[in-house]
């Protein structure tokens, strides 16, 4: 039992002895020895302890029998932990002594020492191997520096090898404060995931870090607005309508969103519309009809892809922008790869094909995602060919990758959204839910800092934000007076939101302060 005067803190948790051994190893780590020395002697505690001291003194004079002695004698040494420290030092001893010529002692440690550990017999005779190796090589080469300094390299494997209080874990006070830290920012729900954060004072975010308030609204499109995305560098945000054309907007120095082309070439609504990502082309798409390829900077229209034969319900592109990818609404036609001017590079078809009803590529260009016929969702390793297959119970309505490319989010009819993991390592998704999703195709989106919050639209008109961990719904943001069919955050402006509606227009979202930092 510690003595009061021995604990510290408001709650006496800790032990001063504990605290002062990892702020001298702290110290000695930043390169303060002069300050570590100092401390050692005001507080009378060492910070390495008697048994390692001991330890150390024996390694560095060469005194292999009482280091051996020392290591057998620890009773808190864990036997895998004292046979592995023990193969070490009697490994080393056994190279001093072929260094020195001494084959003799150099096969009685490998008979009497090494070989009566336990250790693996693949162990055994890989160091019986590199006895032999040695031999071609000039005996006698390390003179006294270079043994002292191989003896300190040993000392210090063993330390790692060594468990508290005899020797402290590399960086131990960083690792408690990291923690520490991490700890507040999980708890933070508004946080962006920067893992930044003051040691000064309690880390505690507010509803600033996200957009909360429509600073404008735009009421270009003539009918209902089926979605909105940011470009990558954040600078120009598309829509589409139900109107048949689509508007790109520009993204001023000051935040406001102004119109520079409506594109006016399809013959139906355009559902979708999917940046290059190098942002100088634009796609367009309406349900069940062709892709549009269009140039942001002149609005112009270059290419169309499809035809009766397959009609487009969903593209994509891969990361050299020229290259994309188109998956037909109809079954049987399965998903075409295109080069920007239409040559046409693979094609996915035939009679089991099901219809493609949203694709994405990640950022590496190795994985395609694609939704297929309303439950199943299928992760194909361009690459490898590898096939993952996750089936959902309710049919799937969108379908959103992550800026990294680590997570994908699908939207249900069941009023939930699930959120997988691209490699697999996920056995069950995230869930999010308290929006309302039956009848509409609504898309989320990631957004903030490392894809730390998820947003998505609702058929109550409102847009719904979730923290990304904890899945807990942290803002409901209203505004809109018809169903919010589709979200996007501004990936470089990690405050900008921008929602699209049945009311007909796109609102811009950011802080209460009404700035866009």
């Amino acid at each position: 039992m510690e003595n009061s005067s021995s604990l510290l803190g408001t709650r006496r948790l800790i032990k001063r002895h504990e605290l002062v051994r990892i702020v001298l190893q702290c110290l000695y780590s930043l390169g303060y020895s002069k300050s570590a020395s100092t401390l050692e002697t005001e507080s009378g505690i060492r910070c390495k302890s008697a048994e390692l001291e001991l330890l150390g003194s024996q390694i560095l004079k060469g005194n292999w029998d009482d280091c051996i002695n020392t290591l057998n004698a620890l009773d808190c040494l864990a036997e895998d932990s004292r046979t592995s420290a023990l193969f070490l030092v009697s490994k080393h001893w056994l190279l001093e002594c072929l260094n020195r010529g001494d084959d003799t002692l150099a096969l009685s440690i490998l008979q009497e020492r090494v070989s009566k550990l336990g250790i693996t017999m693949e162990r055994v005779q890989n160091l019986s191997s590199s006895i032999l190796s040695i031999k071609d090589i000039e005996l006698g080469v390390m003179n006294d520096n270079i043994v002292q300094e191989l003896r300190r390299k040993l000392l210090i494997e063993l330390e790692k090898l060594l468990p508290p209080p005899i020797s402290l874990p590399e960086g131990r006070l960083e690792h408690l404060i990291e923690t520490a830290v991490m700890s507040q920012l999980d708890r933070c729900v508004y946080h962006n995931s920067s893992g930044v954060a003051s040691l000064y004072e309690d880390h505690c975010c507010g509803r600033d870090q996200i957009p909360t308030e429509t600073v404008q609204i735009l009421t270009e499109h003539k009918n209902e607005v089926w979605f909105v995305q940011f470009s990558h560098n954040g600078e120009y945000l598309a829509s589409s309508s139900s109107d048949c054309t689509a508007i790109i907007w520009k993204v001023q120095e000051d935040g406001k969103v102004i119109p520079m082309h409506t594109l006016q070439s399809h013959q139906i609504p355009v559902s979708f519309v999917t940046w290059s990502p190098d942002d100088t082309k634009l796609l367009t798409c309406g349900n069940a009809e062709v892709a549009k390829l269009w140039d942001v900077k002149s609005g112009a229209c270059e290419h169309t892809f499809g035809d009766r034969d397959f009609v487009v319900g969903s593209c994509a592109w891969f990361p050299d922008s020229k290259q994309l990818i188109c998956g037909s609404s109809h079954s049987k036609k399965g998903m075409c790869m295109w080069a920007r001017d239409g040559t046409e590079i693979k094609a996915w078809r035939g009679s089991r094909m099901p219809k493609i009803l949203d694709l994405a590529v990640t950022s590496d260009g190795e994985n395609l995602i694609s939704v297929l016929s309303e439950r199943d969702i299928r992760v194909l390793n361009l690459v490898t060919n590898a096939e993952r297959l996750i089936v959902e119970e309710h049919p799937i309505t969108s379908l959103s990758l992550s800026a990294d490319s680590k997570f994908f989010i699908v939207n249900l009819n069941n009023q939930e959204i699930h959120l997988w993991d691209v490699k697999g390592d996920m056995k069950k998704p995230l869930k999010y839910s308290g929006h309302r999703q039956r009848k509409y195709v609504i898309r989320s989106c990631f957004g903030g800092l490392n894809s730390s919050f998820i947003a998505s639209g609702s058929e109550d008109s409102q847009v719904y934000v979730w923290n990304r961990q904890s899945t807990r719904l942290i803002e409901v943001l209203s505004g809109h007076k018809m169903t919010v069919n589709c979200v996007s955050w501004n990936p470089m402006r990690q405050k900008m939101l921008a929602s699209a509606s049945d009311d007909h227009t796109i609102r811009i979202w950011a802080p209460a302060t009404k700035t866009i930092p």
